[in-house]
């Protein structure tokens, strides 16, 4: 998928935006962007596509209808694309990969929740780096009360597991004031706050050294399952790496000329 500020393109119900250093990845399937396989599929290749570019430095997920998701949609109408995988199957697959392709994004993300984020969508909120939620929000696991099993998995990355298993086993929702509390989220505002907010914060971030940015998402991903000490020697390599970078040095200079820095990257190699 190739989209811009001025042209985006919506596929399966997803459009990507791109604005200056800042890309946009934006669901819009109304009225409640249900997601459907081919939305899991757009997903997959927005969020490599992304990945592979230098010239966007971090990543804002948002719903352009009145809540995040409703989660996935059940409704739809799946077929097997192979006799060794049902339909069912085929469809978790993609909403695997799906989810993947957001936690390996090599850019920062930043999820902006408004309204309901339920199922599939709370998981692709709990997927990004940071979470900015508005006021109004309701982020839940209640596929329990559809005789299904939820995306507990990637809430465990974030909550603690008895408030995780209350949001699994009961199917309630938490308001952004509790999200807020247990560090679902990182931010509230009002909805008609929220998304400026968060586009001020991804500007924040995107200005900071491209590289730097990438090899520290790097960092965090590979140190997240470890335990503390290997984890920190994880992410000692990947200061070498950035320290032996020309704009390892362009950020301590910018910092004692009280300026901007320049980065090189990714004019200059890594390496």
């Amino acid at each position: 998928m190739t989209a811009s500020a001025d042209n985006p393109t919506t596929v399966h119900g997803v459009r990507l935006e791109i604005h200056g250093q800042v890309a946009e990845v934006v669901l819009d399937r109304a009225p409640v962007n249900a997601v459907t396989v081919g939305m899991y599929e757009t997903l997959i290749t927005v969020f490599r596509e992304l990945s592979a570019r230098t010239d966007v430095h971090a990543v804002i997920l948002r719903s352009a209808v009145r809540i995040f998701s409703a989660g996935a949609d059940i409704k739809q109408p799946v077929e097997a694309v192979s006799p060794s995988e049902s339909a069912a199957e085929f469809r978790q697959r993609m909403a695997r990969t799906a989810y993947e392709a957001i936690l390996d994004c090599t850019l920062p993300t930043i999820a902006v929740i408004n309204g309901a984020a339920l199922g599939a969508g709370a998981v692709l909120g709990a997927c990004c780096d940071i979470r900015y939620a508005a006021d109004d929000a309701r982020i839940g696991l209640p596929e329990i009360n559809a005789g299904r099993c939820g995306g507990g998995a990637h809430l465990m990355r974030l909550l603690p597991q008895g408030q995780v298993r209350l949001m699994y086993l009961t199917g309630d929702p938490v308001d952004a004031a509790e999200a807020y509390r247990t560090g679902l989220v990182q931010h509230v505002a009002a909805p008609d706050a929220i998304l400026t907010e968060a586009r001020e914060l991804a500007a924040r971030i995107a200005a900071k050294s491209p590289l730097g940015l990438r090899l520290a998402k790097q960092a965090l991903n590979e140190a997240e399952n470890l335990p503390v000490r290997p984890g920190y020697a994880a992410e000692q390599v990947y200061t070498l790496r950035l320290g032996a970078h020309p704009d390892a040095a362009e950020a301590a200079k910018a910092v004692l000329d009280k300026r901007e820095a320049v980065w090189s990257w990714p004019g200059v190699a890594e390496g």
